[in-house]
């Protein structure tokens, strides 16, 4: 049995920054959840001043046989696994590979999680490398594109498709979208940005101005979760909003919670059958007669304006 920590009190920081010395990693596994699936491809490419200098890879043989699905997306196929090393075997020499070197991936939060739960699982340190992005850096440099997918970057910025969800190609055309966007003219005001703004924020850290509080807003006195990521709003300046009407913000979802707003999870890999665990958690405690409703975040701002008449354009004050 996996022992996934909600914690990872190693994990490193995700940066925003402007670096030419760093390595790309990208894995492909047998699903979603580092708890219940598995990691079935390990690759890294070390660059040095921005040039592509040294590179790791290679398959990892699961307990369990790959589905249709996988094979499909990935061309890795159950064949192709019988003879990989475990990930007993593999992963110390890539962890070692990965040195102190700060990671570039997209959406690498999936793929840092993943890697440091399968060190838990085998033993070994788990990493602590600080992390850039990519897609986070995307989200704010090219706020007009319909979404930042891999595939929509690397159409976008004009680098040949992919053909399959490999790992050596996916961590190679990372590190061309982010070595593309920190010599964007925009780069530095973007990332100034998203360091204000950063999703992070924790309830605590919400604090409500003085002479706001609204008895009449349906989100008085109510405890509101977000998940996912706002289109119309930072999290910080959503739950400012909720605070200062008079609502109660909370980071995770339990019996008190009363609202869970969803963002948009349409670009997030991390996310299994469309669904966050905190919906899902959500909804498990709806069917237990929780007093809990999950709301989009249209219908977050609809609430909003019973208070606000324009909170987007507050936002921008």
């Amino acid at each position: 049995m996996n022992t996934t920590s909600s914690k990872r009190a190693m994990k490193g920081e995700s940066l925003l920054a402007s670096i030419r010395d760093f390595t790309a990693i990208d894995i492909e596994t047998t699903g979603f959840d580092p708890e219940y699936d598995e990691i079935i491809e390990l690759a890294a490419i070390r660059y040095r001043n921005g040039v592509a200098a040294e590179s790791f890879q290679s398959l990892v043989k699961p307990n369990y046989p790959i589905d249709d699905f996988v094979e499909e997306l990935t061309g890795i196929t159950n064949q192709m696994l019988e003879s990989a090393p475990s990930i007993e075997d593999i992963l110390p020499a890539y962890t070692l590979f990965l040195a102190d070197d700060v990671l570039v991936g997209h959406n690498i939060n999936f793929d840092i999680n993943f890697i440091y739960d399968a060190c838990c699982n085998i033993g070994i340190a788990p990493i602590g490398n600080d992390f850039i992005d990519t897609m986070r850096i995307a989200r704010r440099l090219y706020k007009d594109w319909p979404n930042h997918k891999l595939d929509t970057m690397v159409s976008k910025l004009g680098f040949p498709p992919r053909d399959m969800h490999r790992g050596t190609g996916d961590a190679e055309l990372s590190a061309d979208c982010y070595l593309a966007m920190i010599n964007h003219s925009d780069f530095n005001q973007a990332v100034a940005s998203a360091r204000s703004s950063s999703r992070s924020v924790r309830a605590k850290d919400i604090i409500s101005h003085e002479n706001t509080k609204n008895i009449d807003s349906p989100l008085y006195g109510q405890v509101c979760v977000f998940t996912g990521a706002l289109e119309s709003f930072t999290r910080r300046e959503a739950m400012q909003l909720v605070a200062d009407i008079g609502g109660i913000c909370g980071d995770g979802v339990t019996k008190k919670t009363n609202f869970l707003i969803l963002g948009n999870n349409d670009y997030c890999k991390s996310i299994k059958d469309g669904k966050s665990s905190k919906q899902k958690k959500a909804e498990k405690l709806i069917l237990e007669g929780a007093d809990l409703k999950i709301i989009s975040e249209s219908v977050f701002l609809d609430m909003l304006e019973s208070f606000e008449p324009d909170p987007i354009e507050r936002k921008r004050l």
